[in-house]
């Protein structure tokens, strides 16, 4: 049995719940990938603990996956960014394969170790071809999570309304209901 997950916010696509397994709670930072039961905590989230092991190899590899992504999404990448991503791209490729169902794809990897990583950039690609001006860094100033802006005219501003956006609104009605020198 798998324990449960300790991250306030979950529910994102892969590569961003990825970099959200850093996040700040009580002015303290956390990192649920700090030992194998997290990252098993992780894959179970995600559907993938059936599919991947979560020992200290792939734990490496998904922490190594985690750093490439974040050096990517900080700002403007270079080639030394570019590199990070691919080296984690270089473990696994795609072979496409006719089924049934018609065309398709299977995921392999030259070391299974390197599996969930893989998976996990390889969503931050597919991610960067369908809305990459829809990956935001949440606008509460003391939060580190990403998120997915869903919303119908993009203007979502936080990674949970209940987390930071009513922190944020409480902050300012705080401000304005304070009296002047206090």
């Amino acid at each position: 049995m798998t324990e449960p997950d300790p991250r306030p916010f979950v529910r994102e696509p892969l590569a961003l719940d990825l970099l959200n397994t850093w996040w700040k709670e009580h002015g303290r930072l956390h990192d649920l990938l700090d030992s194998p039961s997290g990252l098993r905590v992780w894959l179970a989230g995600h559907g993938m603990a059936d599919r991947f092991a979560a020992d200290e190899e792939s734990l490496k590899a998904v922490v190594h996956a985690r750093d490439a992504l974040a050096a990517a999404v900080a700002g403007p990448g270079g080639p030394a960014v570019y590199r990070q991503v691919d080296d984690v791209l270089a473990h696994g490729r795609v072979r496409l394969t006719l089924t049934a169902e018609g065309p398709g794809q299977t995921a392999e990897f030259d070391d299974p170790a390197w599996g969930a990583a893989w998976t996990a950039v390889r969503d931050y690609l597919d991610l960067l071809a369908t809305a990459p001006d829809r990956i935001r860094l949440c606008a509460q100033p003391d939060c580190i999570r990403y998120f997915l802006d869903t919303s119908r005219n993009g203007t979502r501003r936080w990674c949970s309304m209940s987390l930071c956006g009513n922190r944020v609104k409480a902050a300012r009605h705080y401000a304005r209901a304070r009296p002047p020198g206090v």
